[in-house]
């Protein structure tokens, strides 16, 4: 059973930065898709960024609202996903998860494909 822990999260002005990480648990292959979503109030969960990790390639997906602004990487050897965010934007506060899924990122940005998922880490971004 994959368990998957996020932490970083907490609160920013605007234009500021912040990181996350997830740590994942309890699987272990070099076929593999993680990826960030986030979910505000009155709003559905939203994918962010996903990444896919082969065992010569990986290939990573952005949301067309941070594009150019967050960077999703991974440390292989720590089983861990990292979600860089530079000049945050007060829309960018949400709920953050991390998630999971054996194999490929199918859809790339799309919950539905990925069956474990984190507790969730708050973004909340200031005016």
């Amino acid at each position: 059973q994959v368990q998957l822990v996020e932490s970083g999260g907490g609160s920013v002005q605007a234009g500021g930065s912040l990181r996350l990480s997830c740590a994942a648990s309890g699987y272990t292959s070099s076929t593999y898709c993680m990826g960030w979503f986030r979910q505000a109030p009155g709003k559905e969960r939203e994918g962010v960024a996903t990444i896919y990790t082969g065992t010569a390639a990986s290939t990573t997906y952005y949301a067309g609202s941070v594009r150019g602004r967050f960077t999703i990487s991974q440390d292989n050897a720590k089983n861990t996903v990292f979600l860089q965010m530079n000049s945050l934007k007060p829309e960018d506060t949400a709920m953050y998860y991390c998630a999971f899924q054996r194999g490929y990122c199918y859809p790339a940005l799309a919950p539905s494909g990925f069956n474990y998922w984190g507790q969730g880490t708050q973004v909340t971004v200031s005016s």
